[in-house]
């Protein structure tokens, strides 16, 4: 759990560098979970954050029904958030590995849960 915070944090300052403005952290609902809500631009970016030792290794550990609980929770994210229903929507992954930069792999699955 510490870890996992610690790798939200370094994931937020990451995206953070990289001109994307933290909405929400850890937000909850009865859908799901939702690690990170960032913004850039016209884009809504919900992010899940995973540390794992390589890429395909945090892809694979979002499975197919914590993918579509992110989808739902970020279909209630929106719904609490009306002022931005009308912008893009995207769903990335932040891979930390220890003693490493962050890996922000962009657009890995759609609202319906599917990598693409």
């Amino acid at each position: 759990e510490v870890r996992g915070r610690r790798a939200e944090t370094v994931a937020a300052w990451w995206l953070r560098l990289k001109g994307y403005r933290v909405l929400a952290r850890r937000f909850r609902s009865g859908a799901g979970e939702i690690d990170l809500v960032v913004r850039r631009g016209g884009t809504i970016v919900f992010v899940e954050v995973k540390q794992r030792p390589s890429a395909d290794a945090a892809v694979m550990a979002v499975r197919p029904a914590a993918r579509k609980r992110i989808a739902r929770a970020a279909e209630l994210w929106i719904g609490r958030n009306p002022a931005l229903a009308g912008l893009d929507r995207r769903f990335d992954i932040v891979v930390a590995v220890p003693g490493r930069l962050p890996q922000h792999l962009r657009s890995v699955f759609d609202a319906e849960g599917r990598i693409w």
